[in-house]
């Protein structure tokens, strides 16, 4: 009885072992593919990052561009983007002036 479980596990432990071999060469195959449509994507999200980094250098020169000015010249500091910390020699904020 012993002598026929063994055979049972033995048959099937070679047969599960012989379809994972099959299974990895068929993965093989797929990575290839896959690895054609990564390239594409990977050109398609350079091209994007490309783009985005267009964008945001063209706001920040709109955000550059906004900037207020008073009759006599100064930047106006009501607005948000005109207010800038006043630092002492050490580079510590200067605790004298309200910041906003």
């Amino acid at each position: 009885m012993k002598k026929v479980i063994l055979a049972i596990v033995a048959l099937l432990g070679f047969t599960v072992s012989g379809f994972a071999q099959t299974e990895a060469k068929k993965a093989v195959q797929k990575s290839q593919t896959v690895a054609k449509e990564v390239k594409k994507d990977v050109k398609a999200a350079e091209a994007k990052a490309a783009e985005a980094k267009v964008r945001e250098e063209k706001a920040k020169k709109e955000e550059e561009a906004k900037v207020v000015l008073k009759k006599d010249g100064t930047p106006d500091k009501r607005y948000k983007n005109n207010k800038n910390v006043v630092l002492k020699k050490d580079g510590t904020p200067d605790k004298r002036y309200k910041n906003k």
